[in-house]
């Protein structure tokens, strides 16, 4: 037996912390399967793309089991574990090619292939550099710019998040060409300076995976990879080469700003957005003094226009922007007000949040 009579709840904790990266359909089926190990009493689950690496280890208490592994299907095997009653009781027995899973009267045999074939990447990183902080620091890093990354852009260099580690600070940049997110952490300690691109896929993994709580996680970066350790997962992923965009160029210094209720401004453009072009989102910020007038308008002559009173003084601005980008940017300010800054009507858009200095959020205009 190779497992027997483990809770599934059990069995499905691990599994769906490696089952994100899993996909059903591959060129090569193995990737379809996730690789289950057991020896010294404790079982450990492995998920692969050939990119990313996801490793996480449960104890069973029963070290005295001999060592074998397997692969199965991931999806399949998470289907029939979240559909069996709770407190349900799992077995998986090999028999040749097949796995059986059971529990209770039920019966299921998934293809098997074998685990010596299960390609996996080396978490062994050379020349390694390390650091830590806390799981709550990196993913409020990563989730006040991850929303800006591109994806699937044949500037391969945009898809993903750009760290920079240099002097006690931890930087994050996104951008997909027409909005650039950027915020900074300090941290305890850094060596030289680290410079490298993380892949979207495993920047959204360890948002989902890290906690919301002060334990810390352990990142390791070497030339070609990032290993993550936090709370007994290991995330290993390989980085995306190329020369990310001067990020500092992109993020202006502007004397006219706009000091406005996130939330009043948020509903705003939510109202506007109902009659903007579904393709092109665009709304035109009107700004004068002591009023904005959000505009939208779409192919069926419809338009709205939505006011409200503001404390500006500064030049009369009349500029476009997609609503969804300024949206995107707005949920990622946590304080009452945001703070708006402009040029010109050709200019981009700087939102910054007055409770969070190093947040920067750049969107370029479009013309309506």
């Amino acid at each position: 037996m190779f497992i027997e009579k483990i809770e599934k709840e059990t069995l499905l904790k691990p599994l769906q912390v490696v089952i994100g990266i899993v996909e059903r359909k591959q060129t090569m089926p193995i990737l379809s399967n996730v690789l289950i190990e057991k020896e010294l009493g404790k079982i450990r689950f492995t998920a692969t793309d050939l990119e990313i690496q996801i490793t996480t280890t449960i104890d069973t208490g029963t070290e005295h089991e001999l060592n074998a592994a397997i692969t199965v299907g991931g999806k399949k095997l998470q289907e029939i574990l979240r559909i069996l009653p709770d407190q349900s009781k799992v077995s998986i027995e090999v028999k040749e090619n097949k796995a059986q899973i059971k529990s209770n009267k039920s019966k299921f045999n998934l293809q098997s292939l074998p685990a010596q074939d299960f390609p996996t990447l080396s978490n062994q990183l050379a020349d390694a550099r390390k650091i830590s902080l806390s799981q709550r620091a990196l993913k409020a890093l990563f989730s006040s710019v991850q929303f800006a990354m591109a994806q699937q852009d044949v500037r391969y260099y945009l898809n993903g998040v750009l760290f920079v580690i240099e002097d006690n600070i931890f930087r994050a940049v996104a951008t997909d060409g027409h909005r650039l997110a950027y915020n900074a952490i300090t941290i305890e300690s850094s060596s030289e300076k680290i410079e490298i691109i993380i892949p979207r896929k495993a920047i959204v993994e360890l948002s989902k995976l890290l906690s919301d709580d002060n334990e810390t996680i352990e990142l390791e970066f070497s030339a070609q990879q990032l290993k993550a350790t936090f709370s007994g997962i290991e995330l290993t992923t390989k980085l995306i080469e190329g020369k990310f965009p001067d990020y500092q160029r992109v993020i202006p210094n502007y004397t006219n700003h706009l000091s406005i209720n996130r939330t009043l401004v948020q509903q705003a453009l939510q109202r506007a957005a109902i009659l903007s072009n579904e393709k092109f989102r665009g709304v035109r910020f009107v700004l004068t003094e002591k009023n904005l007038c959000i505009i939208s308008s779409n192919s069926e002559q419809e338009e709205a226009q939505v006011e409200i009173e503001t404390d500006y003084h500064g030049e009369a601005i009349d500029i476009g922007f997609n609503v969804n980008y300024l949206m995107d940017g707005l949920s990622s300010v946590h304080s009452e007000m945001a703070i708006f800054s402009f040029g010109n009507p050709n200019s981009s858009i700087l939102i910054t949040s007055p409770d969070d200095l190093e947040f920067r959020y750049v969107v370029m205009p479009m013309r309506i």
